[in-house]
């Protein structure tokens, strides 16, 4: 640039300057600048200057660092593949969805697991009885595998599934389905989860404890390696941290510092990293935050490229990050839900403009309950119509050389780094998650979102503003979970009866046996074991024997929601309403907050324990996983006036009556109950028959729902 240009460009921004205070607020240009929940700051306007000093702004797509995308030509030649996400009921059901959606214009098949399987129950186990089919499919074995993949050939059709805790049978159950369909494992395309750190952060379907858990993902980054060439052994997964609040640069951060860890377990095998790193691939959530989530995209290849060179990895497939995006499920509201169309289609065209590799989109209807055939059809639609009516692929990385963007890719780059290298100094993300820190970051970032979203900060159209005035029923999916569990045991006996019992005991003997003494390939086993027909609850068990299960504490963060609630007249009040309570009856309003079965995603129980804490009620968290009769008898123990429960996995039907039950049977049925979450509005009459006080759906603001309680306590002493 010539100087005079240099001039040019300083006077006009001067000018601009000038013009631009004219309208700011107070007449501060400052003012307009957005301070983003990442702390990152980002004006309203950028020139040239913001991108004169990035080392990285005129790279290439398909050269290092990455930042513009792994392939040279990116969607010019060959677009993304369309996903769609999906698993209910039982096996029969799902394979007829994934073949209508593959004949549809689906490219991959990704399928979502009911909460028992992921935990590592058979389906006839006593503490699933509300989870079976329910919010995924039912696999107890090879022969439900068999059937889930009937008609798809798994030498063509990748498949990708979303398991962590289980994921040795699992994983086993495709490897052994697909042999028995002709399929060899060297031609077997797809991805596993995999990725158990977040687990204990975020998502909760972890089975055993973090170390025993590092070495079942180390065992399958080795086999997989070795055996099945084009299967991605690992896809470690921001996507859960941002569903349970983490901001973009919490996700970012710690999703690579995930992945750093899993890079040194597999080198700690004796393995090169060059051998299997070319097959670790990512998956990030996509929200409604536009312009940071395509940052973050260019900026994670950016920091991988560099992490992968502390390695000392050389193959160039080793250094670039590959992704796989899902559209948000937390953005989707309730209320007004035809709105999410609008929300999943910004959110898709943020992970194309990022440069992703595969994307689902979710469903208009999934904050109400499993998508129907209507919604996932326009879900589906939805990158179809980019895809192909757009010309949006004919352009790879369009954003590049955007003043804006640059900087921004930088700044995102910057702000994770930060935490990654605090992450470092802590000795690796399995410490920092091991020490509670990382979990409760997220969940500081979790209650300081809901608490922007109560007080009107940040507008969510038709929940906060522009509201309906009468919400129209949607029609919603609804899984008969008693008929799906009973045919799962029925084929789990038939099973167990026509196999021989004598060699699967030793092949279960063989897996404990290689835990114990740390011996041999855990997923080589479990493949021997489920060829016999041993069931994944069979096989999570013979390692629990050695590991145990986890037991996760029930921290929460205080102070965070009542901070950042900008709504202090009627917070106020309602914090003298529970004062004016305390000194009536003696005590302050106490409340339970529970979840029941396996449904471990504890986001809105965290937030809601945490506003209400800091609205002055004493509050107790139950731990993860209790049946209705263990939470009745906490309940009763800690002398609670309210049990609130949180559910997001469908399983309300049959959990909540059954608390209510269990309170009534102990003796204690004065004890009010109230519900959260995921629940369609057609089973709202069903609960409040049960003798449910109250019902919360997604949208509601905490305050109301406190005030609320509150109100319905009071009601039960007099």
């Amino acid at each position: 640039m010539t100087s005079k240009e240099t001039e040019f460009n300083q006077a006009s921004l001067e000018a601009w300057t000038k013009a631009a205070a004219k309208s700011a607020p107070g007449g501060n240009v400052d003012a307009l600048n957005w301070q983003t929940p990442d702390g990152i700051t980002v004006k309203p306007l950028y020139t040239a200057a913001d991108t004169r000093d990035l080392p990285y702004a005129n790279t290439l797509p398909g050269f290092e660092p990455y930042l513009r995308g792994p392939q040279a030509t990116m969607y010019a030649v060959r677009p993304w593949t369309i996903r769609q996400y999906a698993g209910f009921s039982t096996a029969e059901e799902s394979n007829a969805f994934y073949r209508k959606a593959l004949a549809a214009g689906g490219q991959g098949v990704s399928v979502a697991f009911d909460l028992a399987t992921h935990r590592g129950y058979d389906s006839d186990h006593p503490r699933v009885t509300g989870d079976v089919g329910k919010a995924g499919v039912a696999i107890d074995s090879v022969e439900d595998m068999k059937i889930l993949f009937d008609r798809i050939p798994l030498d063509k059709v990748s498949v990708s599934m979303t398991m962590n805790g289980a994921v040795l049978p699992v994983l086993a159950g495709y490897v052994v389905a697909a042999e028995e369909q002709g399929v060899s494992q060297d031609k077997l395309s797809g991805t596993i989860q995999n990725d158990i750190l977040k687990e204990f952060m975020v998502r909760n379907t972890y089975i055993y404890p973090p170390a025993p858990s590092m070495r079942i993902i180390g065992d399958i980054i080795e086999y997989t390696a070795r055996n099945m060439p084009k299967f991605n052994s690992i896809s470690i997964s921001g996507y859960h941290m941002q569903e349970a609040g983490a901001n973009q640069a919490l996700e970012l951060a710690f999703t690579l510092a995930d992945g750093k860890e899993y890079v040194k377990t597999a080198i700690s095998k004796g393995m090169d990293v060059d051998e299997f790193a070319g097959r670790l691939s990512f998956f990030w959530a996509i929200g409604m935050n536009f312009y940071l989530e395509v940052a973050k995209m260019r900026a994670a290849r950016l920091l991988w490229c560099r992490i992968m060179k502390g390695f000392n990895a050389k193959n160039p497939k080793s250094l670039m990050l590959r992704t796989h995006c899902q559209t948000s499920g937390w953005s989707l509201t309730e209320q007004d839900p035809y709105n999410n169309v609008v929300r999943t289609t910004v959110e898709a065209m943020a992970a194309v403009f990022g440069g992703t590799q595969s994307l689902h989109t979710n469903s208009f209807d999934e904050a109400i309950a499993l998508p129907t055939e209507f919604s996932s059809r326009i879900a589906r639609n939805t990158q179809l119509i980019i895809q192909e009516e757009t010309h949006i692929t004919s352009v790879i990385d369009p954003w590049a050389g955007s003043y804006m963007m640059e900087k921004l890719t930088q700044d995102m780059a910057d702000a994770a780094w930060k935490i990654i290298e605090e992450v470092e100094a802590m000795g690796g993300m399995t410490k920092a998650v091991d020490s509670g820190w990382a979990k409760l970051k997220i969940e500081a970032a979790a209650a300081e979102k809901q608490a922007r979203i109560d007080s009107g900060k940040d507008v969510i159209v038709g929940v906060n503003k522009y509201k309906l005035k009468t919400e129209s029923e949607i029609d919603a999916r609804d899984i008969d979970n008693v008929a799906v569990r009973d045919g799962q045991i029925a084929r789990l006996n038939l099973i167990k009866q026509n196999r021989d019992d004598t060699l699967v005991k030793a092949a279960l003997a063989a897996i404990t046996a290689a835990a114990q003494d740390n011996s041999g390939n855990l997923l080589d086993l479990a493949i021997k074991a489920v060829r016999l027909r041993a069931t994944v609850g069979e096989v999570s068990d013979a390692l629990e024997t050695v590991y145990g299960r986890h037991r996760a504490d029930t921290q929460k963060v205080t102070g965070v929601y009542a901070a950042a609630y900008d709504s202090a007249e009627g917070w106020d009040a309602l914090k003298k309403e529970i004062d004016a309570f305390a000194l009536e009856y003696g005590r302050r309003p106490r409340v339970m907050i529970a979840k029941l079965g396996q449904d471990g995603h504890d986001r809105g129980a965290k937030v809601v324990a945490t506003a209400y804490a800091d609205l002055g009620f004493d509050v107790d968290i139950g731990p993860l996983f209790q049946t209705p009769e263990e939470c009745a008898r906490q309940a009763i123990e800690n002398d609670v006036h309210a049990v609130g429960i949180s559910t997001l996995a469908a399983g309300h039907k049959t959990l909540v009556p059954a608390i209510i039950a269990e309170l009534k049977k102990q003796g204690a049925d004065d004890i009010i109950v109230f519900v959260g979450g995921v629940i369609p509005r057609q089973d709202y009459e069903m609960l409040y028959e049960a003798g449910v006080k109250g019902i919360y759906g997604p949208g509601t603001p905490i305050p109301a729902s406190a005030k609320d309680v509150l109100e319905q306590i009071r009601a039960a002493q007099k």
